[in-house]
This record gives C-alpha cells, structure tokens and sequence, in this order.
C-alpha cells in the first residue's frame, strides 16, 4: 500500500509539472465515449471526476455513452467524440486496419472480468449445446471469450445460437426475462445475478487471462492538436487507476461506483475485491506489446485482421509507451 501511495504523490507532483497555475489556465472539456453508464469498467472516470482528479489538471470531463464499443469507434474516428474509455480493443484494432484516424492510448483491463451466467437449471457449459447465450455482438470480443470457454469443453461453437446485446446490463435482462439460456457478464452484473439464483459457468479469465479486455482509443488528429491537454488527461487519469488499487480507498471506491451505477453495496465490494485482487487494471498507463500481439493474433485466427497487421499500427507517437 505505501508504495501505491508513494505512486500517486509522484503522479500528483507530475500533474502540478505539467499544469500551469489554475488561475492561468483555462478548464477544457474532454468528450469521453464508453458503453453505458455505471459499468465497472469506468470506474475510473468516476474516481478521477469524484476525486478533483480531472478538475486539478484542468479537464472537465463531458461522458457520452452508446449501447456498443463499435459505435463508440465510429464517433471517435469522426471526431464526434475525442476518446474512448474502458470499451473494447477489438473494435479499435479492427478499425485501424481499414485506415481509421485512431489510436490505442491505453490498455485499461489486461483481462476479461466476465462470468458465463445460466439459467439455475443448467450446471455446466457442456450442456448449452442447442442453446442461446447472449454476447456484445457477432463480432464483439465477448464472442471470443465465449467461444474459447465453450471449446474448452467439447461444444462447437456451431452447437449455439447467440443473440447480441452491447451492453451487460442488456444481457442480463435477456437472461432475467428468460429469452436467453446464458450470457455473458461483467461485474456487478455476474454478482448479481448469481445472488438471485443464476448458475455460474465459469470465468473468462480462467480461458482467457492473455487477452487484454478493455482500453482507449483517442482521435489522431485531436490528440495532435491537443498533446498537453491530452498528457494532463492520461496523469491523471492513472491517479486514478492508483487510487483504487490501494485497498486503503476501497469504501471510498465502492461508494462512488455505487453512486454511479445505483448498485447495491453488497455487488459493488464483491467487484471491487475481484477487480482489485485481482490486478485486473493496468497501473502504469504502459501499453504492453505482448497483450495486443495475443489480441491480434486471436482476431487473424477469426481471419479478421491479415497476418502482416503489426502492433506497431495501433500506436501514436507520444500517446502512451509501447513496452514489452
């Protein structure tokens, strides 16, 4: 804990370096793009907004959310929106490769945090065979989860039907309402469905810990226009990352996630636990060549990116560092 606390008063002093006094300096508004609101995976956002993080830099941050990360992309490479946020790499990645304006300017989950829910009735993933399970969509990453998890044991992906929902909280009203058999979901959702009775399958995790779940993507041609603001931004956006890491914060980041997702406490400190626990987020705001090598070798495996896509392309100079 006092090293993650050492780490934030260094973040701190980095942020008062790269900000001129707040009485010279102009608040700027940042148009932040995410799939839903009240997710787990901007739980971020939400610390650094909280917290006076974003504020301190001089950044106001303006949330805009859509059912999809796809659509999120399209917004983001149109300019209508300046990033994205704890939303799909897969999209971003499949979009540069046809030529879009935009970057990976961090990795923010280094793995999927889903739970496979069913019906109380079925008790393991050899028995969805004929089924419907609920995923993001035909071509979401969550596909990839799934299918990896399915193949693992004995059933073809041929052997389900699927029904696409964006959102977790859209797959978990098709499970609840019964028009699904399984579905994909994140925290708190998976928590909470299990609490009322739902079987758990498993977690992705346990099938896919090498593939990288969720980060950014900003446009090209902002981030140029706007480096220091889009610097101010990334510092304290990792503040924030810290901050929940530290187990010290961990009833002040179940509070505020609770705020803004109107969850029930209880799913909230399970998420957190799990999250935290768990490393599930990336600290250092470094972008690790080996997790997105893994990614697009999975999504050339699906023959939807060619084999001499390299790494490299999901770069911008000066936007996040490329490590091993």
């Amino acid at each position: 804990m006092r090293i993650l606390s050492l780490r934030v008063s260094a973040i701190c002093l980095a942020l008062a370096m790269l900000c001129p006094p707040p009485a010279a300096r102009a608040v700027e508004t940042i148009t932040a793009g995410a799939i839903g609101s009240g997710s787990t995976t901007i739980w971020p956002i939400y610390i650094g907004i909280k917290n006076g993080f974003f504020a301190a830099a001089g950044i106001q941050i303006d949330p805009v959310f859509a059912p999809s990360s796809n659509s999120i992309v399209q917004q983001v490479a149109a300019g209508s929106i300046n990033l994205s946020v704890g939303s799909g790499l897969v999209d971003p990645i499949r979009a540069i490769e046809k030529g879009a304006p935009i970057a990976i300017w961090r990795i923010d989950m280094l793995a999927p945090p889903y739970a496979l829910l069913a019906k109380p009735s079925i008790k393991g993933i050899g028995e969805l065979k004929g089924k419907i399970i609920s995923i993001g969509g035909a071509k979401d990453i969550t596909r990839i989860f799934v299918e990896r998890m399915l193949v693992a044991k004995g059933v073809a992906p041929g052997d389900v039907d699927y029904v696409f929902a964006g959102a977790t909280s859209a797959r978990l009203s098709a499970l609840q309402s019964g028009a699904v058999d399984a579905a994909l979901l994140t925290s708190p959702q998976n928590f909470y469905a299990e609490a009322a009775g739902f079987s758990n399958l498993g977690w992705t995790i346990d099938y896919a810990g090498d593939l990288p779940f969720s980060g950014g993507a900003v446009n090209r041609a902002w981030a140029a226009a706007n480096a220091s603001t889009l610097q101010r931004f990334m510092a304290a956006y990792n503040m924030s990352v810290q901050w929940f890491q530290d187990d010290a914060n961990r009833s002040g980041a179940v509070r505020i996630m609770m705020e803004a997702g109107r969850q029930k406490q209880d799913e909230v400190e399970k998420s957190y636990d799990f999250l935290q626990k768990g490393r599930i987020y990336e600290l250092t705001g470094d972008i690790s060549k080996t997790k997105l090598v893994a990614l697009i070798k999975a999504l050339q495996e699906l023959g939807d990116v060619p084999g001499t896509f390299t790494v490299e392309r999901l770069v911008m100079p000066g936007v996040g560092r490329l490590t091993d």
